[in-house]
């Protein structure tokens, strides 16, 4: 069975870093694009970063770029979020999310199988 679990979310001060973290069980990284995406409480949930573990092309959000870098370890099947200078709007719950294929895409309708979410706050 396919799962995700996502860990490493927290309270953290502006200008902070946090690695956030999604185990994948039940299938190998090797034919899918894994990403990430946040929630703020009343919001849309929102695309923030992917990556397509076939040939490590990635993509951001204009909000998170050049302060977030996603990577993957396949031989732990492991996707990580590495998220430096934070701000407060970047509080929300993170999910990552698996899509089987290698086309880079951030939309939420086209990822299948989702984590339980992990908190991110960004608070002084």
């Amino acid at each position: 069975q396919l799962q995700l679990v996502e860990s490493g979310g927290g309270l953290v001060q502006p200008g902070g870093s946090l690695r956030l973290s999604c185990a994948a069980s039940g299938f190998s990284l090797d034919n899918f694009v894994i990403g990430w995406f946040r929630q703020a409480p009343g919001k849309e949930r929102e695309g923030v970063s992917c990556i397509s573990s076939s040939d490590g092309s990635t993509y951001y959000a204009d909000s998170v770029k050049g302060r977030f870098t996603i990577s993957r370890d396949n031989a732990k099947n492991t996707v990580y979020l590495q998220m430096n200078k934070l701000k407060p709007e970047d509080t929300a719950v993170y999910y990552c999310a698996a899509r089987l294929g290698r086309v880079i895409t951030m939309s939420v309708r086209d990822f299948g199988s989702w984590g339980q979410g992990t908190q991110v706050t960004v608070s002084s």
